[in-house]
């Protein structure tokens, strides 16, 4: 075990070196000249060579990035060239957003996704079978941006016209702050993430659970005497918990290094809309940093 757990540790260092490489030489190589932005189209060349020394970028390229990688070590991913911030203190700022996001969104695409393969699985064939596979059907076919568009026009657009307010158009309000509104603003994006990602889980389930339950020791069970809610529960899901735990596993570390679309729909100021501003604004060391970030979650 411990062998293997090196292993894994070792695979993913390599594989962080190695991303980081590619995004510095990326970035290195991208139009734009950090320098100016910082010191905006009507600086001289004087105060541009100036700024381009104290932040390093007259050093050649494998330069500039062993002096990133020994700060990134030690927790420094640099300053943001915008507004010039520590970049881990504007992720810092960006991440319960993001995490709130996924969470809520785990428990309500569990919620759905696995009662339904359930569901299914008991009754395969059946108008309910059929029923929970058009509506994973469904799910999978969304893209997520319009699935939110939808919701917001129908959920918050059409009732706003009609003067009152089921669920605000956006937003993000701290835990600490409010929790009743913290949940308020994020129930839209986290039905929205829900809907499409509890599809995955409900067609795994119900695979996983038809292969279990065609089992001799599912069949030892009911001969039993054993009611088919204690075969489902007791035994049979117990089978389907592994493949699923897998998947939760990958879904939470892709969510978490790009839950991009949903952030900027519903303007949550998470990760993923500072990863888009950063992308506009040319910000070289967050959209590195985020990268980075992405590689570790994941």
């Amino acid at each position: 075990m411990i062998r293997f757990v090196m292993k894994r540790l070792g695979f993913g260092v390599l594989v962080l070196l190695a991303l980081s490489v590619f995004v510095f030489a990326l970035f290195y190589v991208a139009p734009g000249d950090p320098a100016r932005m910082i010191a905006g189209d009507k600086a001289t060349e004087e105060t541009l060579e100036l700024i381009r020394r104290n932040l390093g970028l007259d050093l050649p390229i494998w330069q500039q990035y062993l002096k990133f990688l020994g700060n990134a070590l030690q927790g420094n991913l640099g300053f943001s060239y915008r507004n010039q911030l520590p970049v881990a203190q504007l992720i810092a700022a960006r991440l319960p957003a993001t995490i709130s996001l996924i969470i809520g969104g785990v428990v309500m695409w569990l919620a759905m996704g696995v009662p339904i393969g359930v569901f299914s699985a008991r009754r395969p064939g059946s108008i309910g079978d059929r029923l929970g596979q058009m509506v994973t059907l469904v799910g999978l076919s969304f893209p997520t941006f319009v699935l939110g568009m939808v919701l917001l026009y129908t959920l918050y657009f059409l009732p706003r016209k009609n003067g009152f307010t089921l669920f605000p158009p956006g937003g993000y309000v701290p835990f600490s702050d409010d929790p009743v509104q913290w949940a308020w603003h994020l129930v839209l994006p986290w039905f929205t993430l829900a809907l499409v990602t509890a599809a995955v889980y409900a067609r795994l389930t119900r695979g996983q659970l038809l292969d279990v339950l065609g089992e001799d020791y599912i069949r030892t069970a009911r001969a039993k005497g054993l009611t088919e809610r204690q075969v489902i529960y007791k035994h049979a899901m117990r089978s389907t918990l592994t493949p699923l735990t897998t998947q939760l596993g990958n879904d939470i570390a892709v969510l978490l290094g790009g839950a991009i679309v949903i952030e900027q729909v519903f303007g949550l100021q998470g990760i993923g809309q500072l990863a888009v501003q950063s992308v506009a604004s040319n910000d070289r060391p967050i959209i590195i940093g985020v990268v980075l970030l992405g590689g570790v979650s994941s």
